[in-house]
């Protein structure tokens, strides 16, 4: 799933304010379809010269809350940010203390390159490394892995959660058990 940011905002390469960031993410809730997989939702900002904090505030974090909420697959990742965009994005979600799925596209749709924007507190980033070195896990996994740090089942949970909340993590029942992978693959 791909959304083109330049054409859902009106072939406007400076897009600023939080009245445009509004309708952007209005044009992205009236194109995203619900899915029964997860699956990426790429905003892809080609050709997007400057994009200022408080339209990314209401368009990019506004739509990863909503789908994280309102569509359960649907993952939203930021693609092709121009280095202007990327750096008013990443000073943005660091100063929340958030974090966003970046990554180049290629002409295919194919994830090129993949790589967080903004920061993660030390237990949440210490457990995203965890579930990127080890792929799909549980909470009583990694209870069991790194038994020595004391932390427990609900914790690790937890944790789990809160990066799946994000968007950071795919989130996938397994019976009475959840289990969790990273989204994309980190470059």
């Amino acid at each position: 799933m791909r959304h083109l940011v330049i054409d859902l905002s009106g072939g406007r390469a400076v897009l600023s304010g939080s009245i445009a960031g509004r309708k952007l993410l209005s044009a992205l809730i009236a194109s995203t379809r619900s899915v029964e997989t997860p699956t990426p939702a790429f905003l892809d900002f080609d050709e997007v010269e400057v994009a200022t904090a408080s339209f990314l505030r209401e368009a990019v974090i506004g739509f990863r809350d909503y789908a994280r909420q309102s569509l359960p697959n649907v993952y939203p990742v930021v693609a092709n940010l121009l280095p202007a965009v990327a750096e008013e994005l990443d000073f943005f979600v660091r100063a929340r203390g958030d974090a966003l799925w970046s990554c180049e596209l290629d002409g295919n749709d194919c994830v090129v390159s993949a790589r967080l924007i903004g920061e993660l507190d030390p237990a949440q980033r210490s457990t995203f490394e965890a579930v990127v070195k080890l792929g799909a896990v549980t909470a009583p996994e990694l209870t069991v892995r790194f038994a020595s740090q004391g932390i427990g089942p609900t914790a690790w949970n937890n944790r789990l959660s809160a990066l799946a909340t994000k968007g950071l993590l795919v989130e996938r029942k397994q019976g009475k058990a959840k289990s969790f992978s990273p989204l994309l693959e980190i470059a």
